[in-house]
C-alpha cells in the first residue's frame, strides 16, 4: 500500500476518501471549520464553505493543546 504523501493547504479533495465531521454547535448556514482523522495519524482542517479548498495538517498533540485551550476559554476574546 502506497502512502500518500500530506501537505498543509494541500487540497481537502486530494485528502481522499476520509470522514469529515463538523460540531453539533455549527452555524446553521453551514459556515464551520470540519476535521478528519488521517490515516497517518495526524488530523486535518477545512472550512465547510470551502470543501475543496486547502486543509490544515495537525498532530493529535497539537488538536489537543488547542481543545484544552478552547475548553478553558483561552480564545474567547476572539469573539467578542
Amino acid at each position: 500500500m502506497t502512502r500518500m504523501a500530506t501537505y498543509n493547504g494541500m487540497p481537502a479533495a486530494d485528502l481522499g476518501d476520509v470522514r469529515w465531521r463538523k460540531s453539533q454547535h455549527s452555524n446553521p448556514n453551514g459556515a464551520c471549520v470540519e476535521l478528519a482523522a488521517l490515516p497517518s495519524g495526524e488530523i486535518a482542517m477545512r472550512n465547510s464553505r470551502f470543501p475543496g479548498g486547502p486543509a490544515l495538517l495537525y498532530t493529535q498533540a497539537e488538536i489537543a493543546a488547542f481543545l484544552a485551550g478552547a475548553k478553558d476559554g483561552e480564545f474567547d476574546h476572539l469573539l467578542a
